[in-house]
């Protein structure tokens, strides 16, 4: 989750320590809040962190300290595309967005539609990155594939209407940008470090789009991405319990794990009485929920998906997972949107 405790993109002391108390807490693999590849348009904000210049050297220190207490660690590469950060909106940043099409949105501007060559020098900076992470001895990588920002953006009709190759009037077809992205890293990276691929129906600001309306369209989105060299598929739900499509259970996590055949994580609102959504509109606590938590560890022990990501009741509570693991329910600590401002 974005933290906005990076001043010009350089991760603080305070920011190794936030990451060292979940790894001392019990978290097996911490997925590090979005960092910016190496290119001016693919930043929204002053104080989330880059992964390139003098950022990484505080990088390295964080995932060496993540390590020596027993923990893994992958940084979460990011381009925002068109999209803003509604947080902590900057003129000047959002002028120098690019997208697909010039649309964050259906009819809804943002960014400047990328050239052939925009698009070249994208994947080229994703790939320098990858390299860059592997080389600070971080255990995989995650590339930020959801909520509306650059690669889903291609997947989008709503928001790629281009018409040339990285265009298409089918799913598979607008997975072309991943796709080259994703050869482009395994290239630089080789095949045992471990490529992790956030995607989610759902986009910022439109909280009920859908890409894939049946799983033979799932099917048709997913595949080449695993063609191209996902190893996990990090699958964002706003509520994991929620079944993604009719006549089955199964959430969005278990159907991408059944078509593909590949390792899984769920997320969304595990633990906590409220979503993401919510909490960004009150004020009030989300209060921590048992049932959520039974209910996720009972469909992860039926193998519905592989790995479950936990985001506000751990921003809350660095020992959730040691809370967790001891049954300790009374003792886990509620998330509120006041947290946001804190590294507790």
């Amino acid at each position: 989750m974005t933290r906005y405790f990076s001043p010009g993109g350089v991760p603080t002391p305070e920011v190794a320590e936030y990451y060292e108390r979940r790894a001392k807490g019990g978290v097996g693999l911490i997925i590090g809040e979005g960092a910016f590849i190496d290119r001016s348009s693919a930043r929204s904000v002053d104080t989330a962190p880059s992964f390139y210049g003098e950022a990484l050297g505080e990088w390295g220190n964080i995932v060496n300290r993540v390590h020596a207490v027993g923990g893994a660690m992958a940084p979460q590469l990011w381009h925002v595309g068109g999209m803003p950060d509604f947080n902590f909106p900057n003129d000047e940043l959002n002028a120098r967005l690019e997208s697909p099409s010039g649309l964050r949105g259906p009819d809804v501007g943002g960014g400047t539609p990328m050239t052939e060559e925009d698009i070249a020098d994208a994947v080229a900076s994703f790939a320098r990155a990858a390299a860059q992470a592997k080389l600070l001895g971080f255990d995989s990588v995650e590339f930020h594939g959801a909520h509306g920002y650059l690669f889903d953006q291609f997947f989008w009709s709503a928001t790629n209407q281009r018409k040339d190759g990285y265009g298409g009037t089918t799913l598979g077809e607008r997975t072309r940008f991943a796709c080259e992205v994703l050869r482009a890293v395994r290239k630089e990276v080789g095949e045992d470090f471990a490529l992790i691929f956030r995607m989610s129906q759902w986009k910022t600001y439109f909280y009920d789009a859908r890409l894939a309306e049946t799983p033979a369209l799932l099917e048709e989105w997913v595949t080449p991405l695993v063609d191209a060299g996902v190893d996990i598929f990090d699958c964002s739900q706003r509520r994991f319990w929620e079944p993604e499509f009719a006549d089955s259970s199964l959430n969005l996590a278990g159907w991408v794990k059944k078509i593909t055949s590949r390792p899984t994580i769920t997320v969304g609102s595990v633990g906590l009485s409220t979503d993401l959504y919510t909490d960004f509109h009150s004020n009030k606590v989300s209060d921590p929920t048992t049932s959520t938590i039974i209910e996720v560890a009972e469909r992860l022990d039926k193998g519905e998906f592989d790995l479950v990501a936990v985001g506000r009741a751990l921003l809350a509570d660095a020992n959730w997972v040691d809370k967790v693991a001891g049954r300790r329910f009374d003792d886990l600590v509620g998330y509120s949107v006041d947290m946001m401002k804190t590294l507790v």
